[in-house]
C-alpha cells in the first residue's frame, strides 16, 4: 500500500487535526480522543495512512497524551531535533505523510526500551483489530494483542 501526503485527506482534517499535523501544534493535555483508548488495533497517520503504533505498545504514562514504547514500523517515523519553546526535544513526524505526531522522550518504561513516544491523538486514526484486514493492515495483526 503506498503511503503519501494526501491532499484530499488534508482537506478533510478538522481545524485541530490540521493545526497539529500541518502546523506542528500540540493538543491540550488530557483532551485527545485516543488518550483512554484500550481497544486492540493500530494507530495510523491521519493524512497518509501509514502504520505508526500498535495498541500493544500503548501505555498510561500520566503525561496527558497517548504514549507508546515504540513505533510499529520504525521506517515510518522521522525523529528531528526540536529547539522551540526554550528546550531541546526530539520531534516525531511520519515519514511519508510528514505529519507532526508529537515528541519522544527517554523516560519510558525501562523494561520496554526506555522510550516514551508522546503522540497527539489529532494526528492519528485508530484502526480496530477487527477492521485491520479489510483496511489493508492485516500484516500487522501479529503486533496487536488484547489489551485489558
Amino acid at each position: 500500500m503506498p503511503y503519501n501526503k494526501d491532499p484530499d485527506a488534508i482537506a478533510r482534517l478538522n481545524p485541530e487535526q490540521y493545526r497539529v499535523t500541518q502546523q506542528s501544534g500540540t493538543e491540550r493535555p488530557g483532551t485527545g480522543e485516543y488518550l483512554g483508548n484500550k481497544e486492540p488495533g493500530i494507530y495510523v497517520d491521519i493524512v497518509s495512512g501509514e502504520p505508526l503504533f500498535a495498541s500493544s505498545d500503548k501505555y498510561e504514562s500520566g503525561c496527558g497524551w497517548p504514549s507508546f514504547t515504540k513505533p510499529i514500523e520504525p521506517a515510518h517515523i522521522n525523529e528531528l531535533r526540536d529547539a522551540t519553546h526554550g528546550m531541546i526535544r526530539t520531534e516525531v513526524r511520519s515519514t511519508h505523510g510528514d505529519s507532526h505526531l508529537g515528541h519522544v522522550f527517554p523516560d519510558g518504561p525501562r523494561d520496554r526500551g526506555g522510550l516514551r513516544y508522546c503522540i497527539n491523538s489529532a494526528s492519528l486514526r485508530f484502526v480496530h483489530r477487527d477492521e485491520m484486514e479489510a483496511e489493508g493492515y492485516g500484516e500487522y495483526l501479529n503486533q496487536v494483542e488484547d489489551v485489558s
